[in-house]
């Protein structure tokens, strides 16, 4: 199979949304920015909160700067709804700064998959909220999430 190619391929059905999706949180959860990249085109338009993103190069670069900010990040996705080649997902981060202040980021994403499974367009919408230390609900090993691990509607989120 290409290196351009990444399954599962649209149109997705739920089992190759939710697929799509576990894959996504796996690969930020890598926190491996070049990595990450290559699951977008080329030509990739991202709007990230107000920052406006076009092509792999900058999206790699974006992922750096984050998880250069955003320490100790963990990430859970879920499916929210999918139809033909889009999905969209919700989704909740914990991270904390180099002072040590933690956060939980709520988010929305909408994805658009070129037929090669990559994605080419992506728009996200982000708040961050201030918790204590003691209020963090990730506590696995940095990396992927673990099978066992509740998701976001398991942990009221």
């Amino acid at each position: 199979m290409s290196e351009e190619t990444r399954p599962p391929l649209p149109p997705f059905t739920l089992e190759t949304a939710t697929r799509k999706v576990r894959g996504a949180e796996d690969g930020w959860n890598s926190r491996d920015a070049a990595k990450v990249a290559l699951a977008y085109t080329q030509d990739t338009y991202w709007r990230n909160r107000s920052e406006f993103i076009e092509g792999r190069a900058q999206a790699q670069a974006f992922l750096e700067r984050k998880w250069r900010k955003e320490l100790d990040y963990r990430l859970i996705k879920e499916l929210w709804a999918f139809a033909d080649n889009r999905i969209a997902v919700r989704y909740a981060y914990e991270w904390h700064d180099d002072s040590g202040n933690w956060f939980r980021s709520y988010g929305n994403e909408n994805w658009e998959f070129a037929a090669n499974g990559l994605m080419q367009r992506r728009f996200a919408c982000i708040n961050d909220l201030p918790i204590a230390e003691s209020e963090r609900k990730y506590h696995w090993p940095l990396g992927r999430r673990p099978d066992d691990h509740p998701g976001l509607s398991d942990l009221g989120l």
